[in-house]
């Protein structure tokens, strides 16, 4: 196939035309026009539950084949079928049963006390310089002395029943919840802002459609650290002349030197641990489907 030639540009410009020979298009093979299919397609799938509990299932693997060959003895760690079978005995008997019931009121109740407090106080703090200057001083003055630490005193002034454990969980849950939503507030982008200015929103109309809404995936992360903080704290909370709970079960465990009461009991604080955190990143996932996020490959 013969080339064609264009006249020649008066600016001196070579705008000639490449033409395409018939070689140069079967140069291309019909695999090089299959587009590519990315690796992590191509990958084998294997179910996303069955990668989770595989390792949890090699740790209790590794416990039972040490315990089977006389690594790990009874009186220094019982061996995981000893456990399930003290744990049954824990539910059938309903002392499990209740103990459970009696710690989730505990946390409960110092939840919702620390949700409220927290969340109020970073309100307070985020949306008003003045609340900044009466309010983030002092909290930032409390959230560093250790909760564990005060428990002498709330044993003084609350006595020893169930208002001092539930002040130390309510402690706990509030200063992480402070942080994250205050932190959430004050990232909030100012063109955001000055967009919904322009839009003609109020103050309250700010706070509303833009505030909250882009502190919310902060104070996500600040409830689900807050949960965390809430079962460590009842841990300390039930040591505290507990007549109830998973803490006083642990304490009676300890007494007696039963090791497989204790750990029927830590796994039961890990489990609901567990719940709480699944819970929460279920109504993160419900109440942030605006916000795409990476979600790893």
């Amino acid at each position: 196939m013969s080339i064609s030639h264009a006249p020649p540009d008066p600016s001196g410009a070579d705008i000639s035309p490449i033409s395409t020979s018939k070689a140069d298009a079967d140069e291309h093979s019909p695999l090089d026009l299959v587009p590519l299919v990315p690796t992590s397609s191509r990958r084998t799938r294997v179910p996303r539950w069955l990668r989770r509990t595989t390792g949890p299932l090699v740790l209790l693997a590794l416990w039972q084949l040490l315990s089977g060959t006389g690594v790990l003895t009874s009186d220094v760690l019982a061996s995981p079928g000893r456990i399930a079978h003290v744990g049954w005995d824990l539910v059938a008997d309903g002392s499990l049963t209740s103990a459970m019931t009696t710690s989730l009121q505990r946390v409960a109740v110092g939840l919702l006390l620390g949700t409220v407090i927290g969340t109020g106080l970073a309100l307070v703090s985020g949306l008003f310089r003045i609340g900044e200057d009466l309010v983030d001083a002092p909290v930032q003055m409390l959230r560093t002395v250790p909760f564990v630490g005060l428990i002498p005193l709330f044993i003084i002034w609350f006595g020893i029943g169930e208002a001092p454990k539930v002040a130390i969980i309510t402690l706990g849950v509030t200063f992480p919840l402070y942080l994250n939503v205050y932190a959430g507030i004050r990232g909030v982008d100012s063109q955001l802002i000055e967009a919904g200015e322009s839009l003609g929103l109020s103050r309250w109309g700010l706070v509303r459609h833009v505030v909250l809404p882009g502190a919310l995936p902060n104070a996500m992360t600040g409830l689900r650290y807050s949960l965390g903080i809430a079962w460590l704290a009842l841990v300390f909370a039930e040591q505290i002349n507990a007549d109830a709970g998973i803490g006083f079960l642990m304490v009676q465990a300890r007494d007696f030197l039963q090791t497989d009461v204790i750990v029927v009991c830590l796994i039961v604080y890990a489990f609901l641990g567990l719940l709480a955190d699944f819970f929460v990143r279920t109504l993160e996932r419900l109440l942030l489907q605006w916000r795409p996020t990476f979600t790893g490959r």
